[in-house]
């Protein structure tokens, strides 16, 4: 498993986390430009309650980055309010250019309990953000809240990030029809089908056959238990041929998947290839390290720990539940 951390750096940005009120005095806060604010309930108020004091104690003109932590005061509930509350609020922010929607560490909530919803009036409320990280959805569960997108077009989205126990196919299809002509660094953590990971290699062809996105050149296609028909696909995806970096990591990626990597098209014009989290024999391991030594491309190769590939052992992707 990888444990899910809250980031030190958003969009560049040192993170903030908003103080809660204190009524010993008002405590000291960094120019609002200067960090990537965090809003964290922390189990003692409601987003309302925490949404309300930020608006009124910072200077959200000049806010660039924005990460919704943890929302919920006591019991876990769905992340619709919290979308509906930066959609209505967002002419208080002229200078946003990057979001994070749900901010939340294992420790505070397991990536696939976080109750999300349709975050695509967040895209369509702010045309000029530049950096959109989303994470949690999947869960099967009925009558829960899941994480939902449509198709949108956006001129100025650069990096768009899932981060997720359980892709829903349906999001990957959305993303791949959708018109990001700026985007250059997409990203998606698939996780398990157990978890509503449905998405499927046929979900990924606009992404694939690089029609989508003309300015991408970072991809990442990760965290998936079908990382060997991925890496399969990849191996003659006309978009390889234009990226800077590629990840096809933290997935159950075999000498299956690596035998169609090395057999088609080449990689050594990338600069980073991260296959960290693999299912590799050693001599595939080797392979890959000289091809990518050879060529100067960064590579991580770091695999499984305690890894027994003779016994047959269950393969997992890093980060499900």
């Amino acid at each position: 498993m990888t444990d899910i951390t809250h980031p030190e750096v958003f969009h560049g940005l040192p993170v903030h986390t908003l103080p809660l009120p204190d009524p010993a005095g008002t405590p000291v806060r960094p120019p609002a430009a200067s960090v990537a604010w965090r809003l964290d309930s922390q189990y003692a108020l409601t987003f309302e309650e925490t949404w309300q004091g930020f608006l009124a104690e910072v200077d959200t003109a000049q806010v660039r980055a924005l990460l919704i932590g943890p929302w919920w005061k006591e019991e876990y509930v769905s992340f619709e309010p919290v979308v509906e509350a930066i959609v209505s609020d967002t002419h208080r922010f002229p200078a946003l250019r990057a979001l994070f929607l749900a901010d939340v560490e294992s420790e505070e909530c397991e990536v696939s309990w976080l109750e999300m919803c349709d975050i695509t009036p967040v895209l369509e409320a702010l045309p000029l953000l530049e950096e959109l990280s989303v994470r949690g959805g999947g869960d099967p569960v009925p009558d829960e809240e899941h994480l939902r997108l449509r198709p949108v077009r956006h001129r100025a989205l650069r990096s768009l990030r899932f981060e997720s126990g359980g892709l829903p196919g349906h999001v990957v299809r959305a993303v791949g029809a959708s018109e990001l002509p700026a985007l250059e660094h997409l990203e998606f953590w698939f996780g398990t089908d157990w978890y509503g990971g449905d998405a499927t290699v046929a979900d990924l062809a606009p992404v694939l056959s690089g029609a989508a996105f003309p300015s991408l050149r970072r991809l990442g296609l990760q965290n998936s238990e079908i990382q060997d028909e991925i890496a399969a696909a990849v191996a003659s995806a006309p978009v390889v041929a234009r990226l800077d970096t590629l990840s096809l990591s933290m997935g159950t990626l075999s000498d299956t998947g690596a035998q169609a990597l090395l057999d088609g098209q080449p990689l050594t014009h990338l600069s980073s290839l991260d296959l960290h989290h693999h299912y590799l024999s050693e001599p595939f391991v080797s392979r890959i390290r000289g091809l990518c030594a050879r060529a100067d491309v960064r590579v991580d190769l770091d695999g499984v720990d305690d890894l027994d590939l003779e016994d047959d052992e269950p393969r997992y992707v890093a980060v499900s539940e």
